[in-house]
């Protein structure tokens, strides 16, 4: 009962929003990771700069969805369905941050040129890193914003 009570409650398009945002993202970081196996380090770091502002995006989302669920009496107290569901946005949250921080770095080390076709294990790292929190994030929405 509380999780349909709950889910009924929160913002399907926020969830969405987020979702797109994330699989955008981690696109463009798929084709970094292309680009720069073929030593094309300018448009892997175009790449890598595009999954970085699209990423931003989510945390932006999070910040303004979590503003409405209050509006909307989800507060985190109390029952299973808000603590379950603000538990595992907010740790998803703390790892999409700390991708953003490493993609950052990633940014940061190719523009020294520390990726090529022959060096591209840190970056190779990272992305996959990046796409493990997609897998989480599309466990996430279909259990809280779309099973009703």
């Amino acid at each position: 009962e509380a999780f349909a009570a709950g889910a009924r409650r929160l913002s399907t398009l926020a969830g969405t929003a987020n979702t797109v945002i994330m699989l955008t993202s981690s696109f463009f970081v798929a084709r970094a990771v292309w680009a720069i196996r073929r030593d094309d380090i300018r448009g892997g770091l175009r790449w890598l700069t595009a999954a970085l502002f699209v990423g931003l995006g989510y945390p932006v989302v999070k910040f303004l969805e979590v503003r409405w669920n209050l509006t909307q009496g989800l507060n985190g107290g109390g029952d299973v369905f808000q603590m379950a569901y603000y538990y595992l946005t907010f740790n998803h949250l703390v790892h999409v941050s700390w991708g953003l921080l490493g993609l950052t770095w990633v940014i940061f080390r190719t523009r020294l040129g520390g990726y090529s076709s022959t060096e591209k294990a840190g970056l190779v790292a990272f992305a996959s890193y990046w796409h493990a929190t997609d897998l989480i994030w599309l466990m996430i929405f279909p259990l809280f914003y779309i099973l009703r």
